[in-house]
């Protein structure tokens, strides 16, 4: 199975985390890491990525909005929503001039908040400062490029970084003929030879052993990312 995706949650209502973990954790595709204060949430950003971040405006020792700011300067890029018990406009304001992608205001329907996310994931995945994780590696698709944990940089050809694209974003197994035609187009000149090739160059550069894919593996008729 492929690895969750890691949410950020910081409210100090715990029964609303409780309650927002466990819905998000019941979709199959997050992880959520929780946090009750503002210092709480600094130390669990310090973590590594994050697929989005939520964050509430009132918390015990500290202001989201003032969190959400110091993440966005400490270079967080990933969607940010706060969560406030009563938006107005200066609120709004605020909380958009300090990085947040979106509000919410509180008491709001779980499948309203993800239809927001997912709004904004989209838009950040098509970003120039989407980045990601694959075991080891943070994936920035816009440089072209993989970063190992010694900051070592693993250049990717054009295809290579859509192929991991596509992989990351499905979270599943993805057909041969599936993922060339989204990759390649739907060019009659292009065989599935031709996609085993990129992921045999793909491996070579991302796995530890080549000849036993960890990451990249070949599964029921196609591949999938494991991280």
């Amino acid at each position: 199975m492929p690895a969750p995706k890691r949410v950020l949650l910081v409210d100090d209502d715990q029964m609303l985390r409780a309650s927002l973990a466990e819905q998000l954790q019941a979709e199959g595709a997050y992880m959520v890491v929780e946090a009750g204060s503002v210092a709480e949430g600094r130390l669990k950003a310090a973590e590594g990525l994050y697929e989005f971040l939520i964050l509430d405006i009132g918390l015990p020792d500290g202001d989201g909005r003032a969190l959400c700011r110091e993440l966005r300067d400490g270079g967080v890029t990933a969607p940010i929503v706060l969560l406030t018990a009563a938006e107005s406009d200066a609120d709004t304001i605020e909380g958009l001039e300090a990085g947040a992608n979106d509000y919410v205001t509180k008491p709001f329907r779980f499948a309203v908040l993800m239809a927001r996310l997912h709004a904004h994931l989209r838009s950040h995945g098509h970003s120039e400062e989407a980045q990601y994780r694959i075991g080891p590696y943070t994936f920035r698709p816009s440089a072209k490029v993989l970063i190992d944990a010694a900051a070592k940089k693993i250049r990717l050809t054009e295809k290579e970084t859509n192929i991991l694209k596509f992989l990351h974003r499905s979270g599943d197994t993805v057909p041969r003929e599936t993922l060339l035609h989204e990759v390649w187009g739907y060019n009659p000149a292009v065989t599935t030879h031709t996609l085993e090739t990129h992921i045999y160059r793909l491996r070579q550069k991302i796995e530890a052993d080549p000849t036993r894919a960890r990451l990249l593996v070949t599964e029921s008729g196609g591949y999938r990312l494991m991280a």
